[in-house]
Formats: structure tokens, sequence, C-alpha cells
């Protein structure tokens, strides 16, 4: 299926949103922090920042295809998800919405990276900071699962794009990370600043996103499940 442009934009726009939320965003610049850590000359510091991004899109990607392929590859369930998945887009939107605006939380268990671990994959070079953005994707917080699992592939599946929207979704979280190895490696001070007020700008993009996702599924339950024409 051919991916009209507005898929596209909404799943960077989700890796991108993904990647500047609280917890990711934290893990993102502690990460990078400490790989570029005494990481020698400016080069090779920044190589071990963009091996991290790489590492974590690729984590995102791979996830993303394992998942919506397997499903779109399976008759019966690509024809029960393609069929189902309109009618379920619109409350799973709805919760993610109100999940993003904090009206109830939800716990998940964490993929932890020790210390001593993350030395390790530090002292690795380039593929220690590939292993460790993998690792780092991997540990999912609630806002960023319900991105995802909750977002991104259920659109994965509604366009029958199992690689298009996930790869575009692993772009997305990877740009601002590029920002904070190249902030990382002009000093803390600026590295503050820069922490400071993306924290203050995810604030009101998360809210203006969750109340567009509301919005838009309170459309496609009306439409869907409702069958309710609403431009009548």
């Amino acid at each position: 299926m051919e991916l009209t442009s507005f898929p596209v934009v909404l799943a960077l726009w989700l890796g991108i949103l993904t990647s500047i939320s609280p917890c990711p965003l934290a893990a993102n610049i502690a990460a990078v922090s400490f790989i570029i850590k005494g990481g020698g000359n400016a080069f090779s510091a920044f190589a071990s920042g963009i091996a991290y991004t790489l590492g974590r899109a690729a984590a995102y990607v791979a996830l993303g295809v394992l998942i919506s392929a397997s499903l779109l590859n399976l008759p019966a369930a690509s024809y029960f998800l393609q069929t189902t998945v309109p009618k379920l887009l619109g409350p799973v939107l709805i919760a993610t919405g109100l999940l993003l605006l904090g009206v109830f939380s939800i716990s998940m268990p964490g993929l932890a990276v020790s210390q001593e671990r993350a030395e390790k994959l530090r002292k690795a070079g380039v593929p220690g900071a590939v292993a460790m953005g993998i690792l780092f994707a991997l540990a999912f917080c609630p806002v960023s699962a319900a991105l995802f699992f909750g977002s991104l592939i259920p659109l994965a599946i509604k366009q029958t794009s199992a690689i298009g929207l996930p790869l575009m979704y692993g772009i997305g979280t990877g740009l601002p990370v590029l920002g904070f190895a190249l902030v990382v490696m002009f000093g803390v001070k600026q590295l503050g600043n820069v922490f400071r007020a993306v924290t203050k700008v995810e604030c009101w993009v998360r809210r203006a996103t969750a109340a567009v996702m509301i919005l838009v599924g309170v459309h496609l339950s009306l439409v869907y499940i409702f069958n309710v024409d609403v431009l009548a």
C-alpha cells in the first residue's frame, strides 16, 4: 500500500515525541553523556553518539517490523486486524491521549542497565554504543510504550506498512539524540540549558498531541463504531 504523507509525518512525529518525553529524554542525555565521557577526540566522541542513535533507532525499527510484519503476513490475523483495527484505533488513541495527559498511569517493568554493564559498553567503543542504544530503546516507560504500541503499531497495521512507518518512527527517535550528542560535546552547562528548554517545550507538545489524539480517537469511534457520518 502506498503511504500518504500524513502517516509518514505522523510516524516521524511520534518518534520525536517519544525521544523528548521525560523518561526517554533523561535516559538519552545520561547515556550520550556517559558514552562521550572519556571518548578521546571530538570525532570519536561524535561517532559514539551517532552509534548510540543508530542503535536506538534500529531497535524501534526491528521491533516495529517484527510485530507488524508478523501480524500482516498471517492471512487470518491480517484480515481480522485490517477489519478490526479501524474500530479499535479510536478507543486506543483516546486512551493514549488520556495517558499522555496524566489522567491515569500504568507501571511497566523496565530493562535495567547497571553501571558496570554501561562501563563495559562504553569501553567497547562504537559497537558498545550501538548496544547501549538498543538496550535503552527497549527500556520502555509508560509514555513511550503508549506511543509505540498504542499509536505506531496500530497505524502501521492499518496502513499495511511493516517497514516504512516503523523506519520513520525510528528516525524520529534518533533526531533529538543527535542534537544531544552535539550539545554534550560543547559542555555540561549548555546541556543543562537545552534540557530545561526541551522539558518545557515537551510539556506543551505532549498536551497538544494528546488533545489531537483524543479528538481523532473520538472521530474514528463515531465513524467506525457508531456508524455516525460526522460530515453529514
